[in-house]
Formats: C-alpha cells, sequence, structure tokens
C-alpha cells in the first residue's frame, strides 16, 4: 500500500507539472491505473489511499494557497495518530473501540499496548532502538512476530521515549514547512503533500517505515516536490512574506 501510495503521488505530481495536454492525461491515466492495480493486489488500503491521493490532487484546482492545504494534511495525520495512541491506550468509548479494532487484527493491538507500555516505564529515552522485541510479552509469545509494533510513533515511543517523538513530529512538520516554501507550483505541492500524509496515516497503523524502498521512495517524491522546476515550467510565487529573490538565483 505505501508503494502504491507513493506511486499515486508522483503520477499525480507529475500531471500538474506537465505542460502538455496529452502528457498530463496520460500521468492522470496512470494515477487511476495505480487504484486499478491496487484493487486488482487485493489492498483495500492501498485503493482507499490512492483514491484520496487522486481525489485530492484534482481539487487542488481549486486552491490558490498552499497553506490551507498543507494545514489539512497535517490535521489529519494528527487525528490518525491520536486515533492509534488512544486505541493503544484503550480510552475510546467502548462502542467506537469495538469498531475500530474490528478494522485491525488483535495481535497488532496487543502490540500497540506493549508499546505504550513500555514507553511508559522510559519515557524519556526509551528501553533502547531495535529493543521492543525484547522487552514485549505479546512479541514474545508469538515467534512467528517480525518484532515490531506496527506503528512508527509508537515505536519511536518504545524504544526512544519522548525523544524519539518529538523528533519524528520534528521531521513531519520540516517536510510540510519545505512543502510551503517550495518553489513549485501549489498543485504539485499539495499532490506530494497528500501523497505523503496518506504514506504518514499507513505508517501510523503499520510497518511500512522499515521497508527501505519506501523511505526511500518517500524522500525521492519529498525531493522532486521542494526542488527548482526544470525546463519551462511555471515556478510558484513565493509565499507571502518570504525575501525576495536574486537575479542570480532566478
Amino acid at each position: 500500500a505505501a508503494l502504491l501510495i507513493l506511486a499515486s503521488g508522483a503520477a499525480c505530481s507529475a500531471a500538474w507539472a506537465a505542460r502538455r495536454p496529452p502528457t498530463r492525461l496520460a500521468m492522470r491515466l496512470l494515477s487511476v491505473g495505480i487504484v486499478v492495480a491496487a484493487a486488482v493486489l487485493g489492498s483495500m488500503a492501498g485503493v482507499v489511499a490512492c483514491t484520496g491521493v487522486l481525489l485530492c490532487s484534482l481539487a487542488t484546482a481549486l486552491m490558490r494557497r498552499r497553506m490551507l492545504g498543507l494545514a489539512g494534511l497535517a490535521l489529519a495525520t494528527a487525528v490518525v495518530t491520536g486515533l492509534t495512541w488512544a486505541i493503544a491506550d484503550d480510552v475510546l468509548p467502548e462502542g467506537l473501540s469495538a469498531s475500530l479494532e474490528g478494522q485491525l487484527d488483535g495481535h497488532r493491538v496487543q502490540l500497540w499496548h506493549d508499546a505504550l507500555t513500555l514507553a511508559g516505564r522510559e519515557p524519556a529515552l526509551g528501553v533502547g532502538p531495535g529493543r521492543f522485541a525484547d522487552s514485549s510479552p505479546t512479541v514474545a509469545e508469538n515467534l512467528l512476530t517480525d518484532g515490531k509494533p506496527h506503528s512508527a510513533p509508537l515505536q519511536q515511543a518504545a524504544e526512544q521515549g519522548l525523544a524519539g517523538v518529538v523528533l519524528l513530529a520534528a521531521v513531519f512538520c520540516w517536510l510540510l514547512y519545505a512543502l510551503y516554501r517550495s518553489p513549485r507550483s501549489t498543485q504539485v505541492v499539495l499532490s506530494a503533500g497528500a501523497a505523503l500524509t496518506a504514506l504518514a496515516a499507513v505508517a501510523s497503523v503499520g510497518n511500512a517505515l522499515s521497508v527501505t524502498a519506501v523511505t526511500t521512495g518517500a524522500g525521492h517524491l519529498a525531493g522532486i516536490a521542494t526542488a527548482r522546476p526544470l525546463g519551462d515550467e511555471p515556478v510558484q510565487v513565493r509565499p507571502p512574506g518570504s525575501p525576495p529573490r536574486t537575479a542570480g538565483r532566478e
């Protein structure tokens, strides 16, 4: 699902960066094809996320200011992370908690409980990088597990404590800031931002960031969305309040 999300974000961003209508149409069809591929592969999370990325990309045609869009993406990430944390801490109302846990397997929820317990035991620095498997009762009872809590924020909390959680949040906030200051068009920036937000949501409830291809692809997409345009692609006007460019930098 994570790789499909990144592919969808890249295709949507390429569509907005294209100057010729046939190229733009081809990229739109490619993004639709990625949704179909997710359905064929049986990845329901991929279907939902890639469809969301495509719809967000199309909706950016109506947006002129990227700040509002990026704020919405940040809010969506915070909501998904908060729900994951609430399920792990078992603080949601019984009906809502049962409904959400019904979409997840019980083993995953138990891993989240263990991660939060370890975070409470060592709140500052955690139990140590890569030591979740050594301290989790659920992992000890299941020899077939990969030894990870399957949630990036909870893994950071368990293994690196508050410091790790703050650093993970800082990386995402810095990425949003880089997108805000990007010279690319608002449509390219928000399309890439939607894909990266969908990836963050998947990483909050899964093990996506432990896959090298996913982290590499995320960095590549973020780099393209924040780099200076090549060729004759239109350059986005700098956000209000930013320093003017010199002639040499143009």
